[in-house]
């Protein structure tokens, strides 16, 4: 039996007998169970191990570095807290560099959350505590003062809640079509909007891939037509370990790996898929958390050299959170389960999203930047701080209710603001807690070891 709007959001009020809103607040690092580096260590396993070290040579550049390829560490925080039961998707890895730019289906370039590898079914704190976590540390990265860090925080959880409120009241096809309208007005997003237009297929085009050398020329012998495609004018460029060019037998698993991918696209846009022809294959390394993990490009064309696609083919391992929640995704193709709580989660999600498998590992498949772009930290200060804080509260809103019970969240958030006041208390001491184990993690011999091979060599 469908419960009525009253009802809903009655029992979210009710959620409060379990966990009091003003519980939220509070991190105690002795409740830890296990150290932070021995749970980063361990999600190296199954990595490219000449990777790892350009992993914590990332996470090493600063507390928020750190914080992005630690959600092992804060899922085992998180989940060492009571939570409220009130479940939707996560995003998973909410924090400020996650939302961002890219094309939808219709050609326009839309504004979301844009990074769900960690997505799974959870307590919808958790996505809530991060984010307030990203843009504390995000703001001190910057140069905020740490006043201005603490309202921007403030800022972000009264949007969440208010969002809530209003969607919460909407109809379920509103809630559907909701679109967040103060884009353009916040300048860091404005700034992004420039950015993302600059990101066209043919701009990546030039970006990605060189023009295959005459056979007079020089370098002719170490730049040959790809040995299992069709001689072509362009090929991706080699830049390792940034991006390195993949020929032979890895190249040919990765381009049957588009077969299967083919099933899993909706299926009139299979139609569309199928009129590009592969040209190339790269592996590339993308981002911090995701460093190590498997990343293929492959350039495709359609309707000739002046209409490229690019296809990004990323490995998808279980969500971090997966040990501390009771959830089906454990059994699911991770490709797929990446791909779900995108759509649930997203207005609009790339026209290409699928999965596929290579080698018995699963592989998210998506377009590769297709006018993608993100938030410039050194860019959030004073007043673009806040603004950018009230987006990242709407836009998260906007997630938890297409995936969820916007009622539900309502009752439990209330008017008051005893929430977002707990909630902020705990995204201020585990902002300090990320930059004490940025300093260990600093500390360590492996990651020194890994400083020491990046450090430019004496002349």
């Amino acid at each position: 039996m469908t419960l009525s709007l009253q009802q809903r959001t009655a029992l979210g009020r009710s959620r409060r007998k379990l966990l009091r809103r003003t519980d939220h607040a509070g991190w105690n690092p002795r409740h830890r169970t296990a150290d932070p580096l021995k749970l980063l260590h361990a999600s190296m396993r199954g990595r490219v191990p000449s990777l790892v070290d350009l992993k914590y040579q990332r996470m090493a550049l600063s507390p928020f570095g750190f914080f992005r390829g630690a959600v092992p560490v804060m899922a085992s925080d998180l989940a060492l807290t009571p939570n409220t039961g009130i479940l939707n998707q996560l995003c998973g890895d909410a924090h400020v560099s996650n939302l961002g730019a890219f094309a939808g289906l219709d050609g326009r370039v839309v504004f979301d959350i844009n990074d769900f590898d960690e997505t799974i079914p959870g307590p919808f704190e958790w996505d809530v505590k991060r984010m307030a976590t990203s843009i504390l540390l995000a703001g001190r990265e910057a140069g905020a003062k740490n006043a201005h860090c603490d309202e921007a925080a403030a800022t972000f959880l009264e949007s969440y809640r208010l969002t809530i409120h209003k969607l919460a009241r909407m109809s379920v096809l509103d809630i559907a079509r909701y679109q967040v309208h103060r884009l353009q007005q916040a300048s860091p997003i404005a700034n992004i909007f420039t950015l993302a237009q600059r990101a066209t297929p043919l701009h990546n085009l030039l970006a990605l891939t060189e023009a295959i050398p005459a056979p007079h020329s020089e370098k002719s012998s170490s730049a040959k037509p790809h040995p299992v495609l069709a001689p072509q004018q362009r090929f991706f460029k080699s830049n390792p370990p940034v991006l390195t060019r993949v020929t032979g037998p890895t190249a040919r698993l990765v381009l049957d790996a588009l077969t299967p991918y083919i099933q899993s696209l909706l299926p009139e846009r299979r139609h569309f898929f199928t009129q590009y022809r592969p040209i190339d294959v790269a592996f590339k390394v993308v981002g911090t958390g995701s460093v190590g993990l498997r990343d293929y490009c492959v350039y495709l064309q359609g309707n000739g050299p002046h209409d490229p696609l690019f296809l990004q083919i990323k490995e998808e391992t279980h969500s971090a959170y997966a040990p501390y929640l009771a959830s089906s995704s454990r059994k699911l193709h991770q490709g797929r389960r990446v791909v779900e709580g995108e759509r649930a989660m997203q207005l609009q999600s790339d026209p290409f999203l699928g999965w596929t498998t290579i080698q018995g590992r699963d592989y998210l498949v998506r377009q590769l930047n297709d006018h993608k772009a993100s938030v410039n930290l050194a860019n959030l200060k004073s007043s673009a701080l806040f603004e950018y804080a009230i987006v990242c509260g709407e836009m998260l809103a906007r997630g938890h209710a297409r995936s969820g019970d916007p009622a539900v969240l309502a009752g439990y958030l209330g008017n008051s603001p005893r929430f977002d006041q707990a909630v902020a208390t705990f995204a201020n001491q585990y902002a300090d807690q990320t930059e004490k184990d940025w300093h260990q993690l600093l500390r360590s011999s492996r990651v020194k070891k890994s400083l020491a091979k990046a450090a430019p060599k004496p002349a």
